[in-house]
């Protein structure tokens, strides 16, 4: 588990159980001791996965976690309570929580939610990574290059895109050759990937 583990409850004596828990087993933890002071040095953190307690003054677990989605925020976040009830369940799921553990905290319950949170983190970040790499990609391609590709990605064939730009069908092939060439790939199946990776649907 390389991502960093943020633990947010006001309860002094919980805090201190689950650090020497997941300190014991390898986990990097920091604690805070609420929502103000982890949102205090936010900015200075890097992603990493999220315990929030539901139950804390003036701003609870759920609130931060909505108030972190709001800010375009999505580090996948455990939630536990000790008053847990099926509507704040409902309410953290429906906000993308990994996992809803009632206290005391079953010791094993809590290392296994942390360890799909955490490949949540690395599936979200190789994903960025290849949006990235796409979009450095698309942006080398020539105008006429993206609109073929564009209608690659659309199933329009050779003949059809050759028809709908009014070139020769040659032109088009010569083209597509180019493309497949900065892309690293003629299959219209993976041009049709990358130009979804990029966020730019047909």
């Amino acid at each position: 588990m390389s991502r960093p583990v943020y633990l947010v409850d006001d309860d002094e004596a919980v805090r201190r159980a689950l650090v020497l828990l997941l300190n014991t087993v390898g986990v990097g933890v920091k604690a805070f001791s609420g929502p103000e002071s982890f949102l205090a040095a936010l900015e200075r953190l890097p992603p990493g996965c999220l315990v929030l307690d539901i139950r804390m003054p003036v701003i609870s677990g759920l609130k931060l976690q909505e108030h972190l989605l709001a800010l375009g925020i999505e580090w996948p976040v455990v939630v536990i309570s000790g008053h847990g009830d099926i509507e704040a369940c409902r309410r953290a799921f429906r906000n993308g929580a990994v996992d809803f553990l009632s206290k005391p905290v079953d010791e094993q319950d809590l290392i296994d939610a942390i360890q799909k949170a955490q490949d949540m983190l690395a599936s979200a970040e190789r994903a960025a990574a290849e949006r990235a790499e796409t979009a450095v990609l698309l942006a080398s391609l020539t105008a006429r290059e993206g609109e073929i590709l564009e209608l690659i990605a659309r199933g329009f064939t050779t003949k059809e895109i050759a028809g709908s730009l009014e070139l020769s069908p040659r032109t088009v092939e010569s083209h597509r050759a180019s493309l497949g060439a900065k892309l690293g790939t003629t299959s219209a199946a993976e041009m049709t990937r990358f130009w979804l990776q990029a966020g730019q649907a047909p």
